[in-house]
């Protein structure tokens, strides 16, 4: 029986990023959920300055992430049986991520993602998302082969099966005594508040983004007639979260930093500056980040959005999601 201090469980996929300066970003505040767009000018052909080929995916970023912090890591996720889900494979192993608990699809492929970014300030991106196999993961305990963990970090799922999976992964937390934290995908915040709320309730940490937050709290609030504006407020968006069940709400908020929530006191952490290549894999390197300060610091939230925001900002530095993550060594060297 293999014991891990946490797993990965979600989406890996081979990234292909576009760096170009020919987009156009509109404003759109009366969208709380998405306040910018991104545009290009209809049936044209874009040059892209520079192209990279890197890896992704919420699990497999957040489990490289936590295996060059010193923890002892594992990775439930799906992928094709061709040379992209080797590729996947090779590349977890590398970074001394266990591979053991990874399911294959004979029939669906490996799942990839075309990433914009902008050639901008910010350089903000865009991620077209095709998930491939990943859509197929079927989680349930006996997958596991008896493998314990501490914790498990749930990342977004996608596919028909979605909802049977988050019943399946936390009824398996429940039976092996790992707590969860939980960044909810596209699907999750699509089926809102009434699909989620028995889970919030057993979540220990829950990590969005502000945009994400501000989704998953419109499905469950009545505006009325108030201005709906008070959401772009983190402490608004915290409390009603915080509400819902979770031990601790952590939000993040671009270049504003983030906010965290444990019940007894609201913190936030200034984002570290750094050179900005792109921000591809932000919020997992900070999500990642996050726990292991929240372990390391026995529960310390300050000290753990400071650690978040660190090994953030280091990613920022490079190109791709997982070239800048940071080991234990270099991590605390910087706290």
């Amino acid at each position: 029986m293999a014991s891990f201090d946490v797993i990965s469980i979600g989406g890996s996929v081979r990234d292909f990023i576009f760096y170009t300066d020919a987009g156009r970003i509109f404003h759109t505040p009366e969208n709380l959920a998405a306040p910018r767009m991104l545009a290009f000018e209809y049936g044209a052909k874009i040059n892209p300055k520079e192209a990279q080929i890197t890896f992704g995916g919420g699990a497999s970023n957040s489990a490289v992430a936590f295996s060059r912090l010193g923890l002892k890591t594992a990775i439930v996720t799906k992928i094709g049986h061709d040379e992209i889900g080797r590729e996947i494979i090779k590349n977890l192993k590398l970074q001394g991520v266990d591979t053991s608990l990874i399911q294959t699809d004979p029939k669906a492929a490996s799942g990839v993602s075309f990433i914009i970014t902008t050639d901008k300030k910010e350089k903000e991106h865009i991620a077209f998302a095709y998930r491939g196999a990943a859509q197929n993961l079927i989680f349930n305990s006996k997958s596991l082969k008896g493998s314990k963990a501490h914790y498990l970090y749930l990342t977004s799922l996608s596919g028909k099966d979605w909802a049977k999976n988050l019943k399946e992964i936390f009824s398996y937390a429940n039976g092996i005594g790992a707590k969860v934290m939980w960044n909810p995908g596209n699907f999750q915040l699509k089926a809102g508040i009434k699909s989620l709320h028995d889970y919030l309730k057993k979540t220990n940490i829950l990590i969005l983004n502000k945009d994400e937050a501000i989704e998953l709290a419109l499905s469950g609030i009545k505006i009325g007639k108030r201005n709906p504006n008070f959401l772009n407020k983190p402490i608004y968006l915290l409390n009603i979260l915080h509400e819902w069940g979770p031990k601790v709400v952590v939000i993040t908020d671009g270049k504003k930093g983030a906010w965290a929530y444990d019940g007894k006191e609201i913190h936030h952490s200034k984002i570290v500056r750094s050179k900005v290549i792109n921000t591809t894999g932000v919020g997992d390197a900070f999500g990642s980040g996050f726990l292991f300060g929240y372990l390391n610091e026995k529960g310390n939230v300050i000290k753990a959005l400071k650690y978040g925001m660190i090994n953030s900002a280091a990613v920022l530095t490079h190109p791709g999601a997982q070239a800048g993550l940071l080991t234990r060594k270099s991590l605390l060297d910087k706290i």
